[in-house]
């Protein structure tokens, strides 16, 4: 199957009310513990893939890591995998564009890119964050690979008060609609929770929405009721299993469980 298939596959796999559920990886070899547990399609996580190398997130891991971590994973699936590519790494189209050429040269088919300020303060505005993704699927375009860009925006993860939520989801709605014109594939929404938000953006969006798992959330049979097309699980694989190394090994060398 060629990177296009791949990538025209893993597009389809986004239904709403019958959602895709990635459960993020951080390199090859958890890359084939979750294929091997019936994945449709791996997608690596930003904060894991970096603390798995050491570094913390927002773009602290190296460029030329997350490359050839991507290219790696790709080499040993036959899955699609979607890679967490944070800001792109860059604020200048220009610049998106060429880091995005060397992501699709690693065989990936899939990227989250978020509208928070990487390294800075707030959200970047919508028509900012438009021509962004516009530069994206300029490169993809120009790559002849169908791209799948799930836009993120972090409204959500910025305002944690369900409550103070509900007054954002008219923003969401917009950066869904303008995402989706300048050539977005899904819309994604971490840290939002709440049902009768998620069902309302879930219905306002044009575009798939993907939701993420995290403490309190609805189970995966409530959110795709709610018209959920698309679960991640963010960081919480990676921390659930560096948890679980922490108590064997010190059940194994005889000391205190670490906090």
């Amino acid at each position: 199957m060629t990177q296009g298939d791949l990538a025209r596959r893993f597009a389809a796999l986004h239904v709403k009310g019958a959602p895709l559920v990635l459960y993020n990886i951080w390199d090859a070899g958890s890359a084939a513990a979750v294929a091997k547990a019936g994945a449709r399609a791996l997608a690596t996580g930003s904060a894991s893939v970096a603390a798995a190398q050491g570094y913390k997130d927002g773009q602290a891991l190296p460029l030329e890591a997350l490359l050839a971590t991507a290219r790696r994973i790709v080499e040993t699936t036959e899955l699609p995998v979607t890679v967490d590519f944070e800001g792109g790494y860059a604020e200048a189209p220009a610049s998106l564009a060429a880091n995005t050429s060397r992501l699709i040269e690693t065989g990936a088919v899939g990227v989250n890119f978020e509208d928070q300020i990487v390294g800075g303060d707030g959200i970047h505005p919508v028509e900012v964050q438009a021509d962004r993704i516009r530069a994206i699927r300029k490169a993809a375009d120009e790559a002849g690979i169908p791209l799948f860009i799930n836009a993120r925006t972090d409204l959500f993860l910025k305002e944690r008060d369900a409550d103070r939520q509900a007054a954002l989801i008219g923003d969401a709605g917009t950066r869904a609609a303008a995402y989706a014109e300048a050539g977005a594939s899904g819309f994604f929404v971490p840290g939002l929770g709440r049902e009768d938000l998620i069902e309302r953006i879930c219905a306002a969006s044009p575009l798939p929405v993907n939701a993420m798992m995290m403490p309190g959330m609805p189970d995966r049979e409530r959110l795709a009721a709610l018209g959920v097309a698309r679960i991640s699980h963010g960081p919480f694989p990676y921390l659930a299993m560096m948890d679980a190394l922490k108590s064997a090994a010190a059940e194994a060398i005889g000391t205190p469980v670490p906090a």
